[in-house]
């Protein structure tokens, strides 16, 4: 069989492994496996988990094999079922791997694992790693792109900030009224006085015409008084 035809039975992984394999065990090969094994359940099922970056490299290859042999053959292929039951100890994860990691990563065109390595405060021979399922539930690791518009601090703060405006919209709307409803307050008050003043005018000037009118009648009475008492011979 040559290489093409042997590629074509196996799938080639979608990162590249070390060449030397760290992971050992002091139970030797099936202690090795047994480690392994729980590594992956670990990942089905929480799909994002710390641990040491030897482990994590090696467990790293049998959850890619799994994931891509689930997705070529599926769930009623008996040998991928098979080896599907065996490294993973959770019988509810094997239903899981076909029923919600397939249709997942049935159209994806990389890895459908990721690791990150982790950085300590304090010093340790070994190095802590993060391994995890792309596409999981929980917030990306790494860089993260703050401009987004529908992370959930842009989206509170953008109806926070529409909220702010109808207030202070609503805010000026009232002020307006009230400045109308003072100003036409005052040219009320302005026009009364007004006419206040007119008719003040007015009853002066009525006053000043009935003395006048008193004077002259006085005057009048005064001369026909003289004119009675000095008659004409």
């Amino acid at each position: 069989m040559s290489l093409s035809q042997a590629s074509k039975l196996v799938q080639k992984l979608r990162f590249k492994l070390n060449d030397r394999r760290k992971l050992k065990n002091l139970d030797g090969p099936q202690g090795r496996h047994n480690k392994i094994r729980q590594t992956v359940t670990a990942l089905f099922k929480y799909e994002r988990i710390e641990l040491n970056y030897g482990k994590a490299d090696e467990s790293r290859g049998y959850a890619e094999r799994l994931i891509s042999d689930a997705i070529k053959y599926g769930e009623y292929h008996k040998e991928t079922m098979k080896m599907a039951s065996y490294w993973l100890l959770e019988e509810q994860l094997v239903h899981k791997l076909f029923k919600v990691l397939v249709p997942r990563y049935r159209n994806s065109q990389q890895s459908y694992t990721k690791m990150w390595k982790v950085s300590v405060s304090k010093p340790t021979t070994l190095q802590k790693t993060v391994l995890e399922l792309r596409n999981n539930i929980y917030p990306p690791l790494g860089e993260v792109k703050t401009n987004n518009k529908n992370l959930l601090h842009n989206v509170l703060l953008r109806e926070a900030s529409k909220y702010y405006e109808m207030k202070k919209s609503l805010n000026n709307d009232i002020n307006k009224k009230e400045t109308i409803s003072s100003t036409n307050s005052t040219i009320d008050n302005t026009s009364n006085d007004i006419v206040s003043d007119s008719k003040s005018e007015e009853s002066n000037s009525t006053d000043e015409d009935l003395s006048l009118n008193k004077l002259n009648l006085e005057t009048t009475e005064n001369q026909n008084t003289v004119n009675e008492t000095n008659p004409k011979n």
